[in-house]
């Protein structure tokens, strides 16, 4: 197949493309903006392939989304594209609406025109559902939807757009919610790299309130096999949500980070030490956790990574490649966790 993925640069775009290069005989075409978020390292080898193709493209701009899904006329789209951070989207929610709703949008119109069209993978998360108790519920395929936060918003937004545009204008969709992602090549302004980046050079380690928020951690490489079986396998017009069944408050995942830095760091700080606690980030939600039994049982996909051999091979990624991540450091933002206008890091 010919497989256009927009957000291709992007943290799980990235991890994607390198899977569909390495494990199938897919064509890939990637539509990036490059954003901030946007790392064109994370793609090193796949610009030595003859199979993979770029186009710089803002999906703000329909008429260059239209021209490039026109030319290329994709059998399948995997629609990743979207900004992401939820601290950014508290400072400021207009670029999310822009990329996250008019993006998808825009994309969705110009698959309108793709006849012969297979399926269009739209990626979301599970934060379009809400906050869960601190008990034994889960979100699954049928959880109602109740967005917190301007990027969650947004988010559900798309998601709505996808669905309608599957039962208006009969495009072959299938929607997918995943939790929290780590791994390698994620931008440092996420929790765990920034945790990591952090307590390998000594500095503080900012948690949100009191660290009790509770996410499900799902490894990158996980969830692009997981991307890559619906894709492949999955009826039109399904739903599946994709966790990694690894539910950690936040204070408990920077204490594993510090007990892994610790173990390599070459001198004796005790990372932990570096533990502050900050002011909350406003509508903070205080637990996640999927149900990802279908996408298991009608697809047989499970995570192969449990947490600690992944944020262990994470952490000792980010140690060896700080040729990827130093330089980002420079970006706007990269390195903080920025609550509402830099309240708190």
């Amino acid at each position: 197949m010919k497989v256009l993925v927009t957000g291709g640069l992007g943290f799980i775009g990235s991890a994607l493309v390198r899977l569909l290069l390495t494990e199938t005989d897919h064509e890939v075409i990637n539509l990036d903006k490059i954003g901030y978020a946007s790392t064109e390292g994370s793609l090193i080898e796949a610009q030595k392939s003859s199979r993979y193709h770029f186009y710089r493209c803002d999906l703000a701009d329909a008429e260059v989304v239209d021209r490039i899904v026109r030319a290329e006329k994709p059998d399948a789209v995997v629609h990743l594209a979207a900004e992401s951070h939820v601290d950014r989207s508290i400072d400021s929610p207009r670029p999310f609406l822009e990329s996250n709703i008019v993006g998808t949008f825009n994309l969705l119109e110009a698959c309108r025109s793709l006849p012969s069209l297979e399926r269009l993978l739209h990626v979301s998360t599970d934060e379009v559902f809400g906050s869960l108790p601190l008990d034994s519920s889960r979100f699954d395929e049928t959880t109602p939807y109740s967005p917190r936060s301007p990027y969650s918003a947004s988010k559900a937004s798309a998601d709505h757009l996808v669905r309608a545009w599957a039962e208006t204008y009969d495009l072959p969709c299938v929607v997918t919610n995943c939790s929290n992602n780590f791994g390698p090549f994620q931008f440092p302004e996420k929790m765990i790299p920034v945790m990591i980046v952090k307590a390998w050079r000594g500095e503080a380690l900012p948690i949100y309130g009191d660290g009790s928020n509770v996410r499900d951690w799902l490894h990158v490489s996980d969830h692009a096999r997981a991307l890559l079986r619906v894709l492949d396998g999955a009826a039109v017009g399904q739903t599946y949500t994709v966790g990694g069944g690894n539910e950690l408050s936040n204070l408990e995942v920077v204490g594993r980070v510090c007990d892994l830095i610790n173990n390599r760091a070459p001198d004796s700080m005790d990372r932990h030490q570096l533990i502050e606690f900050v002011i909350d980030r406003p509508g903070h939600d205080l637990r996640y956790a999927i149900d990802d039994s279908r996408i298991r049982s009608e697809l047989g996909w499970k995570p192969r990574y449990n947490f600690d051999d992944g944020l262990a091979q994470t952490v000792d990624w980010y140690i060896a490649n700080g040729w990827w991540w130093q330089p980002l450091l420079r970006k706007s933002g990269a390195g903080l966790r920025q609550g509402l206008q830099g309240v708190g890091t």
